[in-house]
């Protein structure tokens, strides 16, 4: 499975647009700074076709310490951000399986 970094998708829109890889950093990284507040703010972020960032809140939970199981561990209440994949991005995740299947 390949990684691709930030810095990859910016090589990557500054050859198909014809912008310079600093007006194009630019834009990402303001697109993730704004992304961010808004999370932060409790708001979602939808992107149609691609997905929707969202918050969700934990619940708090007890949980087992794996050193020492017969202690309960208390595990408070958090804010999350979830991932929900949108229309176009499932289908095309999809397509990933028959790929996938020949290479193991």
């Amino acid at each position: 499975m390949a990684t691709v970094t930030k810095r990859d998708l910016v090589i990557q829109i500054s050859d198909q647009t014809g912008l310079t890889q600093n007006q194009v950093f630019d834009v990402l990284q303001l697109f993730l700074d704004n992304t961010t507040t808004h999370l932060a703010q409790n708001c979602d972020v939808v992107l149609r076709n691609f997905g929707t960032f969202e918050i969700r809140v934990t619940k708090p939970k007890v949980g087992r310490n794996p050193n020492n199981p017969d202690r309960d561990v208390p595990i408070p209440a958090r804010a999350v951000v979830k991932f929900k994949p949108g229309k176009e991005l499932k289908e095309k995740v999809l397509q990933l399986l028959p790929t996938l299947a020949t290479k193991r």
